[in-house]
Order: C-alpha cells, then sequence, then structure tokens
C-alpha cells in the first residue's frame, strides 16, 4: 500500500519489519523501488534477496532489468541478470520483452534485436517492445521493416504500435507511410479517438512540413488531452507558426483551464521569443511559476535559451545556477547562451568548468562497497560545434586544437557538424591547410560543410581554389543530393570570387544556377553580383543588373554594396 501512494521509506520500514520474507514480500518492494525510480535501492534490495537464499522469480528479473535499464553501468548488471535467467530457465514472453528493452534502452540494439528474432512466443507487446526500442534508438527506417514483419505475421497493431511507428515516418520525412497509418487509423474506430496515435499523427504532420495537416487531426475526433496540444504546439514551432503556438497556448491554459506541464512551457517558450507581437516575453515566465514548472530541468533549459537570445544572458546564467542538477543540455544550452550574445571567453570558460563537473548519474554497482565516485561530465558534439565559433572570433588558436584533440580522442571529429566547425575555425584563425586537411579527412560531409569551406579559400582571396571546390561539389552532388549546391552555396561562391576580382566566371555561374540546380537568384544573389560588378570597377553594369531585380526583392543590399 504505501509503495502504491509513494511513501516508499514507510514501505521500506513495514518491509523490515517483515520476520519471514518470501518472494512475494522481496517483488513487492523492489517494484516500489522501480516505480519511484530509486534504481540503486531496487538493486540493493535484489543484492539482498539473493544472500537470504530467496530464489527471484520473473516478476523480480522484470523489475531489476527496469532497474539496470536506468544505470549509467547498466550494462554489466543487466548482464549478470540475462544469464541468471538462462541458468535457472526462467524464461517468459514478458521477461523476454524486459531484457529487450533493457537492451535497447542502453543502446544495444544488436542484442536486443537478437533476442527478439531468436524467441518463437512473440505476443502483441513483443511486437511494440522492439518497434519503439528501435524508434528510440533512431533506427527507424528498422522500425518500419518490423511493422511490416508484424502485420505479415498476422499480428494487428495498436495504439502503442502506430505511436511507436509514426515517429520513424516523421524523422524520415516518409509522408506517404504516414499518410497509410492515418488510413488505418480512420478505419478502426478504437484507435481514432486515441490520444498517444493522435499526438504521434500530429507530430508526423508538422515534422513533414503540413502543420496545417496536423492541425485537421488536432480538430478531429481525438481526444485532446495535454499531450495532444502540446504536440500542436510544438508541431507550430517547429514549423515557425510562433504566433499560432501562441495563441494555442493560451486558448489552451486560458479559456479551456487545462493545466500545461513541463512539455508545453519548453515547447512555446522558442516561439516567445521568435514572435515580435508577442511583447510580454516576461509573463510568460510568471506563468511557468505560477504553475510550479520553475524548478523543472528541460523548462529552466528553454528559459535560460529564451532569456539568452533576448540578450539578457544574466539571467540566463541566474536560471543556471539555481538549478539543483544540470544534464548536458543545460550546459550546452549555457554555452550556447553566451556565445549568442558575443561573450565567447565566458563560453569557453564555461566549458572549462563543465569538464570538471560530475555527472548527474552515478556509477551504482550491486556491491554496496563500490565507490561511488562521480564522473566527469563529458562535452559531446553540441557542445564542441557550439564553442568551436568562440574559438574563431577570438582567434584562439591553441584552445581550438585543444577542442580538435578532445574530439578525435572522444571519437567526436567524425560528426559532420563538428567536422564542420573545425573547418570554419582553422579557417578564421588563419590556418587554411589545416581547414583543407580536416576536410578531406572527414568521411561525410553535408552541404555546410562545403559551403564553410568555400566561404573560407574567398575569406583568404582564393578564389581559384573555392571555384576548383565548387566544381566538384557539383560533380559529387550529381550522386548524393545532400551535397547539391544551394542559397548558400552561391552566395558563399559569389563572395569568393569578388574577393579575387573573377567576374566572368561570377555572371556565368549566375546565369546557369536556376538550370542547372533550380535555385532561383535571391536578393542575396543580386547584391553579391553588384558587389562583383563594383569591386572590378564595372559600375554601369551593377547599375543596370540593380535595374533588373524584380520588384519584389529588397534592393537595399544592391544599392549598398554598389554604394
Amino acid at each position: 500500500m504505501y509503495g502504491k501512494c509513494g511513501d516508499i521509506d514507510s514501505a521500506r520500514h513495514v518491509f523490515d519489519e517483515i520476520s519471514n520474507r518470501d518472494d512475494v514480500s522481496w517483488n513487492s518492494m523492489i517494484n516500489a523501488a522501480c516505480r519511484f525510480e530509486e534504481w540503486e535501492l531496487s538493486l540493493q534490495l535484489f543484492r539482498l534477496m539473493l544472500l537470504e537464499n530467496v530464489r527471484p522469480t520473473s516478476f523480480t528479473l522484470v523489475s531489476v532489468a527496469h532497474a539496470c535499464s536506468n544505470l549509467s553501468n547498466g550494462l554489466f548488471l543487466g548482464k549478470q541478470v540475462h544469464a541468471f535467467m538462462l541458468r535457472n530457465g526462467d524464461w517468459r514472453t514478458f521477461t523476454n520483452n524486459a531484457l529487450v528493452t533493457m537492451y535497447a534502452k542502453l543502446g544495444r540494439i544488436y542484442e536486443a534485436k537478437a533476442l527478439f528474432d531468436v524467441f518463437d512466443d512473440k505476443d502483441l507487446v513483443s511486437w511494440n517492445t522492439i518497434i519503439s526500442s528501435l524508434s528510440q534508438n533512431d533506427r527507424f527506417v528498422e522500425a518500419l521493416l518490423y511493422l511490416h514483419a508484424m502485420l505479415q505475421s498476422g499480428v494487428r497493431p495498436d495504439g502503442v504500435t502506430l505511436a511507436s511507428a509514426l515517429p520513424a515516418c516523421s524523422h524520415l520525412e516518409m509522408l506517404n507511410w504516414g499518410k497509410e497509418i492515418h488510413s488505418f487509423v480512420l478505419k478502426n474506430s478504437d484507435l481514432i479517438e486515441n490520444s498517444f496515435v493522435g499526438s504521434a499523427l500530429v507530430d508526423m504532420y508538422c515534422n513533414c512540413k503540413q502543420p496545417e495537416k496536423g492541425r485537421l487531426v488536432f480538430e478531429g475526433n481525438v481526444k485532446r488531452v495535454v499531450a495532444v496540444w502540446n504536440a500542436m504546439i510544438a508541431g507550430y514551432v517547429r514549423n515557425e507558426f510562433d504566433y499560432e503556438a501562441i495563441e494555442l497556448f493560451v486558448e489552451m491554459a486560458f479559456e479551456l483551464g487545462l493545466s500545461p506541464n513541463s512539455v508545453t512551457f519548453a515547447g512555446v517558450l522558442p516561439a516567445c521569443v521568435r514572435c515580435e507581437a508577442f511583447l510580454d516575453k516576461e509573463g510568460i515566465h510568471g506563468c511557468v511559476v505560477k504553475w510550479g514548472f520553475e524548478k523543472d530541468k528541460y523548462v529552466q533549459n528553454a528559459l535560460m535559451d529564451m532569456y539568452s537570445r533576448m540578450g539578457r544572458v544574466e539571467i540566463s546564467r541566474s536560471i543556471f545556477g539555481s538549478m539543483n542538477r544540470r544534464d548536458i543540455v543545460s550546459w550546452n544550452t549555457m554555452i550556447t547562451g553566451y556565445v549568442v550574445c558575443g561573450r565567447h571567453d565566458d563560453a569557453l570558460n564555461l566549458l572549462h568548468d563543465m569538464q570538471r563537473s560530475p555527472e548527474e548519474d552515478r556509477i551504482n554497482t550491486f556491491d554496496d562497497s563500490e565507490d561511488n565516485e562521480s564522473v566527469p561530465l563529458k562535452p559531446n558534439s553540441v557542445t564542441l560545434m557550439t564553442v568551436l565559433p568562440g574559438c574563431a572570433a577570438l582567434a584562439a588558436l591553441g584552445k581550438g586544437k585543444e577542442i580538435h584533440a578532445y574530439a578525435v580522442k572522444q571519437m567526436l571529429a567524425t560528426d559532420v557538424a563538428v567536422g564542420s566547425a573545425l573547418v570554419d575555425m582553422y579557417a578564421k584563425c588563419g590556418c587554411l591547410n589545416l581547414s583543407r586537411v580536416v576536410f578531406e579527412q572527414m568521411s561525410v560531409r553535408n552541404v555546410i560543410t562545403w559551403n564553410v569551406l568555400i566561404m573560407a579559400y574567398g575569406m583568404h582571396g582564393k578564389g581559384e581554389e573555392a571555384l576548383e571546390l565548387f566544381r566538384r561539389m557539383e560533380t559529387e552532388g550529381d550522386n548524393n543530393r545532400e551535397i547539391r549546391p544551394n542559397e548558400v552555396t552561391y552566395i558563399a561562391i559569389f563572395a569568393s570570387l569578388s574577393h579575387s576580382g573573377m567576374v566572368d566566371e561570377g555572371l556565368n555561374l549566375f546565369h546557369t544556377m536556376k538550370a542547372k540546380h533550380g535555385i532561383e537568384p535571391t536578393s542575396d544573389h543580386y547584391a553579391c553580383l553588384v558587389d562583383l560588378l563594383g569591386r572590378s570597377g564595372r559600375i554601369e553594369e551593377a547599375y543596370k543588373l540593380i535595374k533588373t531585380i524584380p520588384s519584389f526583392m529588397n534592393k537595399v543590399d544592391a544599392w549598398s554594396s554598389l554604394l
């Protein structure tokens, strides 16, 4: 009773008073510890259970596997539980499902799939477990393949299945698959009002850049619980429909009286800072306090981001300092805030503090005597790509090289965003050769990587090298649409050619950009061409070019370039 009511201390006290504890008593106590995320306690109890020679049951092992999946060293402990099951022949469908979930949550997808594939007695929960596990680990294609296999095996998907599969369609932007699932939902009355499915459908349409269809789902027969409102608000924010997102928040919280949760606030805060029509930006902070989420970590992260983008980074730092527990996102948000506000020294100092900070979770084992020392919080790829521009702005080449060495050591240098940031940092620190070396060593490059290096050559007055790189980009882009030139690429190459006086080459690219790559010239492209002509003394041509700019475009930048 105490465990179900959330009074874990009283539950433990009553448990300790029991003289002859059987497996039911132990299972109840271990399960209560897991229910309230007391993972260390649940494992401690399991160890004591073994010491008292009480044989664990399947229910015990399911709870312990759940605890292992939430611990930093859970893989080692989980394998012990797995081995225990094998030794004792305690092998049932629900224990297998628990192990699949455990391995997946610990990032061991191979083991999770192997367990699922060799087990014959698969039920609906088994299929849901593997599909949701793959989706949560960003293995979206595999998640959809398992959904297909599930259908072929004759098992009918339920709301959990579809709510797990739809994020795969969303992230892969596979709108047709998403529509097929939506069609299946509409044909099954028990799924139409399912709020989990409704939220996933709204998210899928919004992620596929169709918020209008997401709104149709929202306005349909789906039961509009807070999670569905959150999905629609987040979908609007993702598509920069900021005013609509704020309107929806106001309708939800103030007109209908629904209580927002931490996800609601974390979702709507980016819209509040971007929307110029929304003036009472501090007022949303007041709403956070009113509903009691000022100490929620996710809301605090969103508030820090909001104030930093408003230029009020000291308030962000105050919130950061007041946090009881900071995770990697909290540190990254604060570092980003300093970078956004141009305080690069503070960003680098905070990176140093971060590396000396303990992780949120501590290492735990079955053995109580194990030294539970905290381990340093490690910067991730987001941290590095955020702080590297600070090194470039400060010309802090030494610090940039330190970060590069760390990235190589931690296997982060292969991340395309980190690699692009390193290319940019070395170029802005005057080390164009190192910039090119990093570029050539990258196994995967995206259009941003190419754009950065083309721009770097322009900064150093190397127009011919920039043009050569652009031609190579076009060639490689024929086989990889991810690196085909975009609007920014043309701005970069025009700027590079302008600094090298390569007028004819620039004009040729300008006149062929639409035919070759389907890119319509923008006002920025015209401004670059005017600058290119003006720098070469071809003022009359530049003037005539301005006259050809379509009337709906802004000509201010073009005139500024000429003057």
